[in-house]
């Protein structure tokens, strides 16, 4: 680990970035934000790594924004910070083709909330609670917390989580869906690596392939999404991987795709 707090481990096609300040509940800092950015990235133009989890040391998720950072006398302004710092992290998450796995550890708090949100998938330990208490502090929801947590929990659900503030517990947070699994703490990243594993063995063009249409389609009629399964479907149809698919099924073998 370098000293901008986070911790990369790429083995095999599976890259683990783990938010590494347990002393301080995994707070963002410039450097921090700086280099998940940049990781995320340079990760999503590797082809060689084909799902990533996204976790944090100790006993917090992450915690939001380092609070001490923003009382120094140069902290950018708030819009400044989340338009330069923010905003791409949570771009980088949503474009990256590759899968992103959020193994939420514990508490996961303001843009550390948005972080888990703007993941594919999302397993947490019974430890793990979801805050968005902005209102406290007189903020509003920031980091694309308006835009997906409503997509993940409905309307309602995510105006009552923003407006009231109160924690949501991990089994709560499996009941109105924002979670798939709670799985013991001791547990969490051997399962989190299993799906990982389980996702990377699939085909890559496919599942970014996926990855988008599920995206666009929030924002299109019924007929958009149609031609733009249509035209991905045509797109997979004429890959190597398809046929390889088809090929391992006639088989009874396990595809070997290539993303190709």
């Amino acid at each position: 680990m370098g000293g901008d707090g986070l911790r990369v481990e790429i083995d095999g096609p599976v890259a683990t970035l783990t938010l590494d300040r347990p002393e301080a509940l995994n707070a963002l800092t410039v450097p921090l934000k700086v280099a998940l950015a940049e990781t995320l990235r340079a990760i999503g133009a590797d082809r060689t790594v084909r799902a990533v989890v996204l976790t944090g040391a100790g006993r917090a998720f992450c915690a939001g924004q380092d609070l001490a950072e923003r009382e120094a006398p140069d902290a950018a302004p708030l819009e400044v910070e989340l338009r330069e710092r923010y905003l791409p992290i949570i771009r980088a998450l949503r474009a990256m083709d590759q899968p992103v796995i959020a193994a939420i550890n514990g508490v996961a708090a303001g843009a550390g909330a948005s972080l888990a949100f703007a993941c594919d998938l999302r397993l947490a330990a019974p430890e793990a609670r979801f805050v968005l208490a902005f209102g406290r502090i007189g903020l509003v929801p920031d980091c694309g917390a308006t835009w997906l947590l409503p997509r993940l929990v409905g309307q309602g659900r995510a105006t009552e989580i923003a407006l009231v503030g109160e924690p949501i517990g991990a089994e709560e947070a499996v009941r109105i869906g924002l979670v798939g699994r709670v799985v013991p703490a001791e547990a969490l990243l051997s399962e989190a690596r299993a799906l990982a594993d389980r996702l990377a063995a699939g085909a890559p063009l496919a599942i970014g392939w996926t990855k988008h249409a599920m995206e666009t389609a929030w924002t299109s009629d019924l007929d958009a999404a149609l031609a733009e399964e249509a035209r991905l479907q045509g797109l997979a149809g004429a890959t190597a991987d398809h046929a390889e698919g088809l090929a391992a099924f006639r088989g009874k073998r396990t595809p070997d795709f290539t993303g190709s």
